[in-house]
This record gives structure tokens, sequence and C-alpha cells, in this order.
């Protein structure tokens, strides 16, 4: 998963956490990313989906946590944003060729491994685990 986004949602959900209690614009989340408030709103949007952000319109408003920092896993997280394994995709080779016709299928049970072995960890860890670091 090489495009940030679970970066991206961590750092989100761990500055509402960290600011526990203020509403948050796109706009103060995106400067403490360093990135485009687009690029906030987007995967805002998705973490509201999920339960795990809230927000306030109009004047005033913002964003917050959803849901208790407690009770979010980066496990969860991870998977809200992520769509490739984690050791990314198989390529296209040779059905010719003795590997090429089988290599699919092992890499396949690798990967599935390791996202299994990675999510387990983060599993172990949650928002407010994390947000602690930051004291």
């Amino acid at each position: 998963m090489n495009n940030g986004r679970f970066a991206t949602a961590l750092h989100i959900l761990t500055l509402l956490e960290f600011n526990k209690g203020e509403l948050l614009s796109s706009e103060f989340i995106a400067g403490s990313i360093n990135v485009n408030p687009a690029i906030v709103r987007k995967e805002i949007g998705n973490l509201r989906a999920l339960g795990f952000i809230e927000s306030k319109e109009g004047k005033g408003g913002g964003y917050m946590l959803g849901k208790a920092s407690s009770k979010i896993t980066l496990s969860e997280v991870y998977k809200a944003v992520n769509d490739t394994p984690l050791l990314g995709r198989s390529n296209d080779p040779n059905p010719d060729c003795p590997v090429g016709k089988q290599i699919n299928g092992h890499l396949k049970d690798l990967f599935r491994t390791a996202d299994n072995l990675f999510l387990k960890q983060l599993g172990k860890i949650t928002v407010k685990d994390f947000a602690k670091k930051f004291q």
C-alpha cells in the first residue's frame, strides 16, 4: 500500500484524539498533514461512513471522533483504506513457464499470510494507544 491513505487516515484520527473535545476543520487537519484540504475531506468522508468520525456543519463546525479512540483498532483503519495486499500485487507471468504458470497461486498464499499477520498485529493497537505517543 504505497498510496499513503493509511498514514493520512491514522494522522486524522490521532489528531482528533489529541484534540479531543474540539471540532477541527479540514483546513486545520490538512495543515497538520501538509496536504490539500480536499484530500482530507475525501478521507474524512470514508472514515465518517464507518462511524469513526462525526461532523458538525456550518459556522464553527468541524470534525471529531465518532467512536471512542479506545474502540478503533489500527487494523480497522488499515482495512478501511487499503485495497491491495501488503506485499503488493502479483505479476502477469508467462503461462508456458514452469514457474510462471504457478507463481501467482503461491504469491496469493504468501500475500494472504503476510496480510493476516500484519492485521493481527495492528489489531492489538488502538488509536488511543497510538495517540499516547504524542503526549
